[in-house]
């Protein structure tokens, strides 16, 4: 592998996504030229644009920039699993270029760094995001790359210097086998990913390979009761890191946290859910390990405004609330409904849920119905099959059969705005991992009369 220090030019194939977008940033601010391929254009894609990379939407060999295809030598073409391996533009870039995937690139960028790494099947998003602004707020020199889109800075990349760097560790495909952390985290180890793994075992045991990474001189922190040895992070229990006499104040939790050696009172965050509080936790006892002076993470923390499409706001009024959630597992569902719960105990709450993959649906169908039949409505819309074929019998009429709670409807994408409408719900929450966010928008404007 060439040193990167020698590549100049980048160019990924399916920039769009997440991951890859926050690596793109990274080599455009470092004065490379950086370019593209994505099957769609989104808000993401239009707004790497407006930052001067060059994106193409056509799987055509011709769309690919001459600065790309002239300059072999010192160009590194990137790609995520996710990519169709039938592409014509990564089938002719694979035989002529040297190509990487985009968990090898972010080892290798983060190999020679002190490394804080978040893992986990949920939460790791927030916490890496929540940790990523306690170091930028508290001055130290950090790049962090985020798996979703930070309120605060508008971005997925921190970059304030590159004495330390957060990740997100991303279990897919053993993505995350490819880091070298100093200091690493697992949020949760639930069942998920079984077209790439199989079953659980070998998802605990990928975990466990991470786990092993960390070096003797670094640290361990995991969630209270995960089958890892560890500084534990918990809630009003016995943990290293937990949160004590926790109260909710003008729809904030304020609390203390005790760690190892002391006390640290009357911290306040803005995001809400015992799954929030539990990933606020586990990003202090990083900055807190990592060497954040304690005086000002109450301040960095209460300054944490969220990442986008993570319980995120879109309306929010006495008589009408709107939330916009990325939750595509039926722990991360029921999370979402505890948060509602918590912050509105004696409203009607109308769930919409897309779900995200054909497999997942299956392997947990059982799952979703439970945590789905918790709200007061639900409205299921039709499976979003992102990278994989239908499978026969599989589609959310079969799941939507399985929901006990008989208020619930199959919603097309033409007739959601109408239909959400017409429920003169006070709390609605949109959720899933697919193209659903892109309604959301089309939601809001037709609820407060903008369309």
């Amino acid at each position: 592998m060439k040193d990167l220090n020698h590549i100049k030019h980048f160019y990924f194939i399916g920039i769009g996504g997440i991951g890859m977008s926050a690596l793109a940033r990274y080599f455009k601010a470092k004065g490379n030229f950086v370019a593209g391929y994505d099957r769609t254009s989104t808000e993401l894609t239009r707004t790497l644009e407006k930052e001067g990379i060059e994106v193409n939407y056509q799987d055509d060999l011709g769309m690919i920039p001459e600065t790309i295809l002239q300059n072999k030598e010192n160009t590194l073409v990137v790609y995520t699993p996710a990519v169709p391996k039938e592409l014509k533009q990564f089938l002719h870039l694979k035989e002529n270029f040297e190509i990487v995937k985009r968990a090898q690139l972010l080892g290798m960028v983060t190999r020679e760094k002190y490394c804080l790494a978040v893992a986990g099947t949920h939460g790791k998003t927030t916490t890496t995001a929540i940790l990523g602004h306690l170091l930028k707020e508290t001055g130290a020199k950090v790049t962090a790359f985020l798996g979703g889109i930070s309120e605060d800075i508008q971005s997925n990349l921190i970059m304030q210097g590159d004495d330390v760097v957060v990740v997100e560790a991303d279990e897919f495909d053993r993505s995350f086998l490819n880091l070298s952390p100093n200091l690493a985290a697992i949020t949760s180890m639930d069942a998920d990913h079984l077209d790439i793994y199989g079953d659980k075992s070998e998802l605990e045991k990928s975990f466990r390979e991470f786990a092993a990474k960390v070096p003797q001189d670094g640290k361990l922190f995991i969630k209270s009761g995960l089958p890892l040895d560890g500084f534990e992070i918990g809630i009003n229990d016995e943990s290293d890191f937990t949160a004590q006499d926790i109260r909710i104040e003008d729809g904030s939790y304020v609390f203390d946290l005790k760690t190892p050696s002391e006390i640290i009172k009357d911290l306040k965050f803005n995001l809400p859910g015992n799954h929030n509080l539990l990933n606020a936790i586990t990003a202090l006892a990083m900055a807190i390990e990592y060497g954040s002076p304690t005086d000002d993470l109450a301040r960095a923390l209460y300054t944490f405004r969220g990442v986008k499409r993570r319980f995120s706001y879109k309306i929010k009024t006495d008589n009408l609330v709107l939330i916009d959630d990325y939750a595509h597992h039926p722990t991360e569902i029921s999370a979402v409904h505890q948060a509602v719960r918590e912050m509105y105990p004696n409203k009607k709450v109308l769930a919409v849920f897309q779900p995200h993959l054909f497999s997942r649906t299956r392997d947990f169908a059982e799952d979703f119905a439970s945590s789905l039949s918790e709200f007061d409505k639900v409205f299921l819309l039709d499976i979003y099959p992102a990278r994989e074929l239908p499978i026969e019998g599989i589609s959310s009429a079969w799941l939507l059969d399985k929901i006990l709670n008989p208020e619930k409807t199959l919603v097309t994408k033409s007739e959601l705005q109408e239909k959400i409408k017409a429920e003169n719900a006070e709390v609605i929450v949109m959720i899933g991992a697919g193209d659903i966010g892109e309604e959301v928008e089309k939601v809001k404007k037709t609820l407060l009369h903008e369309a």
